[in-house]
Parts: structure tokens; sequence; C-alpha cells
């Protein structure tokens, strides 16, 4: 049986598993699917602020499936094309989701895993988690937008290194590198990342949206069109029901009640 993507809520926060524990994680076109309708779906959704992904278990995705690869590669044709744009289609709705997501990391996050959890807008991994971002052994290049991610973060050097080596980064050290936002215990992953989740909850979503908007599209920007940009974002928010509340609290000083 491939992979499901199983849903549920915590709260105002949803959690999506990658689950198929046997082959730790690895991906399906069928995750993919879902994956893209979950977040439709918590899009639509105003009770829901926050998303999380996770892995099934001990680990949170493996990447493709090399036991399919090699049964593709048997039967030739398109098939393969279709589901790397599905799983790209997939890391493409999480970059352009308006709501916080975050990648919560226990044990292995490999190949297209890690282009997962670098698609999230925040990593909390386990202090056993590893990072392993090369496709070497297997013969494969990167897909799921990793090495667009990694290019984009790190120095030349640092990021080809990842990628041609096998050699498993710890949480630690892509922490030191800036890719983890934090490191927790072992099996207190979903945990911390369920907090992070609450606290982005108690905030004016339409401002945390302009933050991720902006920050996604300011390395394609000159200066003076992002400023451009930050002006209309900061006119639409100080408008808002949300920046009355706000104004309000603080005169008050008591804790906001956004919507």
């Amino acid at each position: 049986m491939p992979s499901e993507l199983i849903t549920e809520r915590h709260g105002s926060t949803l959690v999506l598993t990658i689950s198929d524990p046997a082959t730790r994680n690895t991906l399906s076109p069928q995750v993919y699917a879902a994956g893209v309708e979950s977040l439709n779906v918590a899009d639509a959704d105003a009770s829901l602020r926050c998303v999380v992904l996770r892995g099934d278990g001990a680990h949170f995705c493996a990447g493709g499936d090399l036991n399919r690869l090699a049964a593709v590669r048997q039967r030739g044709g398109d098939e393969q094309r279709g589901s790397i744009e599905s799983f790209h289609a997939w890391i493409q709705a999480l970059r352009e989701f308006p709501k916080p997501v975050i990648a919560a990391v226990e044990g292995h996050a490999a190949g297209g895993g890690c282009s997962l959890a670098l698609a999230c807008d925040l990593i909390v991994a386990a202090e056993g988690a590893r990072f392993t971002m090369s496709y070497g052994r297997a013969g494969f290049s990167p897909d799921g937008g990793g090495s667009w991610h990694l290019a984009r973060a790190l120095p030349r050097a640092v990021a080809l290194q990842m990628m041609w080596l096998p050699e498993p980064m710890t949480a630690r050290q892509w922490l030191a590198l800036g890719l983890v936002n934090a490191v927790t215990d072992d099996g207190q992953a979903l945990a911390q990342s369920l907090q992070w989740a609450q606290r982005l909850a108690d905030m004016a979503g339409n401002a945390l949206a302009s933050v991720k908007s902006l920050v996604e599209q300011a390395p394609q920007r000159s200066l003076p069109a992002h400023l451009d940009a930050e002006r209309d974002q900061f006119l639409a928010n100080l408008f808002h029901d949300n920046a009355a509340e706000g104004l309000q609290a603080f005169f008050e000083k008591r804790r906001p009640r956004f919507r």
C-alpha cells in the first residue's frame, strides 16, 4: 500500500501526517494530491490558523519510494513526470499558502523529505533528526525545490556539498546553518510545533500573511518595488479590523483578541 496523508485537527491547527512507517514515510502521488487538497481546505476555513507537517512514527519522510521508481523505469513513459509535477504542485502550494506552516521533524528527512521540510515556513527538529539532501547513491538529482531553497539559504559550496555528498547532517548542524528554527528533545518536535502554532494563532492572521508574502517576494523585487509593496501591505493591515483591536488592546493593556 502506498503512503497516505492523515489529517487531524488540534484546536486551530491542522496537523498533516505522512503515514507509511514501514518505509519511513516515503512519498506517493496520493500524498501529493491530499496535501494540496488539505491546504485548500485549511485556507478556506478561517478557524484554522496554522498547519503542522510531520511523519508517522519515528521518522519524518524518507523521500521517494525507490521500489516504485524502479518499477516506473521498467514501464517508461511520462508516469514519473506527472508524479514529480504533482509533488511540485504541493511544494508550490506550501509556499503560497497564506497561513504559517511548521515542519515537525523526528528521525530521518531524506531527499524529497528534506525538500518538504524546506518548503515549510519554520522547522522544529528533534535532537536525533538527520537530514540527507544528496541523491548521489541512487544516481538522481534533487526535486521538490530542494536545490532552490538551499541555493538561496546557503553559500554555494555548502549547498553543493549537501546535495553531492550523502553524509546525513544533524539537527544541530542545520540549526547552525539557519535551516532549522529550534531543536527539541527526541519525541517533542510535534509538541513544540503545536506550541508555536498556538502562539501564531493568537496573532493577526492578515498580518502574518503579509509578512509571508513580503518575504516570499523580496528576492525577486528591487528595493523601490519592495518598499511600495511594504507600503501597500502596511496600509491594508492598518485599516483591517484586527488593527483596531490591536490598538485598543495596547491602550487598554490587555491581550488582543484577533479574528
